[in-house]
């Protein structure tokens, strides 16, 4: 028998295979020095750019809070029935949410260096119409406790809903939060 000469390795890789994983193992120090970072970040872009993160989602909470959005609503303002009350209270006129005004004319009143008795008599008018105004408070609170009770069930009625009407109808229509969703005449069913 004739033997054929060995062919040639096509192989160009020692024989010998290659232990571990060809670099040194880290020393535990060298490792810890690795993963250390401050806790807060220190560059001015970092802080520049959590600031700004924050005063965006601050601005989508009080976009979402004026639109009356139920997740940014603060817990006094949350559900059905308080969306209800909110809608009632900005549907009609109050003597209560004028308060404001009317201080503002007294003083404006008093001021005035002609005459004592004006300010006095604008001092009486203020009084007067603070208690017009609390006795429309209490009226309105005592009708959507009523109306609500009819339309939720007496039963299911959280309670504070009197308060929260009399405290709404006391800020000025522009000046509340949520802000109204409804025009004034239009009533919720």
């Amino acid at each position: 028998m004739a033997t054929t000469p060995a062919s040639p390795s096509t192989n160009d890789a020692p024989e010998t295979p290659a232990v571990g994983k060809g670099r040194a193992t880290p020393t535990r120090a060298e490792q810890e020095a690795a993963r250390r970072r401050p806790l807060v970040a220190n560059t001015k872009e970092a802080k520049a750019a959590a600031k700004a993160e924050l005063n965006e989602r601050r601005a989508r909470a009080q976009a979402g809070m004026a639109a009356g959005e139920e997740k940014y609503l603060p817990a006094r303002d949350k559900g059905p029935q308080r969306r209800w009350v909110r809608d009632y209270v900005d549907a009609g006129w109050h003597p209560a949410e004028f308060v404001m005004g009317v201080m503002v004319l007294v003083i404006l009143a008093s001021l005035l260096p002609t005459n004592m008795m004006i300010s006095f008599y604008a001092y009486i008018v203020m009084m007067g119409y603070l208690v017009i105004a609390i006795g429309g408070m209490i009226l309105l609170g005592m009708r959507v406790k009523r109306k609500a009770a009819a339309k939720f069930g007496k039963d299911r009625l959280e309670r504070g809903l009197g308060w929260y009407a009399a405290m709404r109808s006391l800020q000025m229509r522009f000046m509340r939060l949520p802000k109204p969703q409804v025009k004034r005449g239009q009533y919720p069913a």
